[in-house]
């Protein structure tokens, strides 16, 4: 091998995945960055020996087939596997993006949207789907978070939640509340997981997803604002424009810094718009 070449072979992934767990990560981080790994090994196509033109030929490789935040997680991913292997020098930069007050209309997910797919979900008699949306979007949870809300937990008023070594509490809105009791009872279920499959297991990220995404034509809903973590993106919106309260909903949220709040609070640049557009009394009027 010529300088700066190294040797990369696949069972260092599951030693990277044994590294990551120790690290304690949270399980759905572990299987992203684990996945995003084995595409790099797959766009190696087998050649063991890369460097670091390998890798920013695989950083425009990435560019062209994937959106810039897409491309920028997976090598984030990349540059945890290669900081595993003490390969820091092989690390690339991640895509520079200009960053946007606003948000992309096409993907915010309104109110009366979001009270579209619960409709569309009851009316396909999907009812667990239903209420896993309103409970989302009720509480401002992350979608990995909804393990947690056991029967237990739901009886005592608030969820105890503990991700990405974390812990916190999660408070109920009573008519949330109550739906998830009568739910439960309906269905049989006394105690542990209220979201579960047929079959008792959990449901998971990729579940409801699949399940929400499949309601877009029903419900007339673009399937671009269709995905979970946008029902998060809306209790914090609603909550924002309540309170005014940015701190109280860093907290709800689990937020270590504000400004990552301030992005789930964002309006859109057609609200902007119309909020300059009263300004119209401070404008100097044009003459003809």
């Amino acid at each position: 091998m010529r300088r700066n070449e190294v040797e990369l072979r696949r069972e260092q992934i599951e030693e990277f995945r044994q590294y990551l767990y120790e690290r304690e990560n949270a399980r759905a981080t572990i299987q992203k960055y684990i996945s995003d790994i084995e595409t790099f090994f797959n766009y190696l196509a087998g050649e063991a020996i890369v460097d670091k033109q390998k890798l920013l030929d695989y950083k425009e490789w990435l560019l062209r087939r994937y959106a810039v935040s897409s491309a920028n997680s997976m090598l984030a991913a990349l540059n945890q596997f290669l900081e595993f292997l003490e390969l820091d020098f092989l690390k690339v930069k991640r895509i520079k993006v200009q960053k946007s007050l606003f948000l992309q209309e096409e993907k915010e997910l309104t109110r009366e949207e979001y009270r579209k797919l619960v409709q569309t979900a009851l009316a396909e008699g999907k009812e667990q789907l239903a209420l896993c949306m309103e409970t989302i979007a009720s509480t401002g949870i992350r979608i990995s978070e909804l393990e947690f809300f056991t029967v237990e937990s739901i009886r005592r008023d608030y969820i105890e939640i503990v991700n990405k070594g974390k812990y916190r509490r999660i408070f109920l809105p009573k008519v949330l509340r109550q739906k998830l009791l009568f739910f439960a009872r309906k269905n049989g279920i006394r105690r542990g997981a209220i979201f579960i499959t047929r079959t008792g297991k959990k449901k998971c990220r990729s579940n409801i997803w699949r399940e929400m995404k499949a309601l877009k034509e029903k419900a007339g809903i673009n399937g671009n604002k269709i995905f979970p973590h946008n029902l998060r993106h809306l209790f914090a919106r609603t909550y924002y424009s309540i309170t005014k309260d940015l701190a109280g909903l860093g907290d709800l949220l689990g937020h270590s810094s504000l400004n990552v709040t301030r992005i789930y609070t964002s309006n859109t640049g057609k609200i902007y718009q119309k909020q300059l557009d009263l300004l119209g009394d401070i404008q100097i009027k044009m003459t003809t």
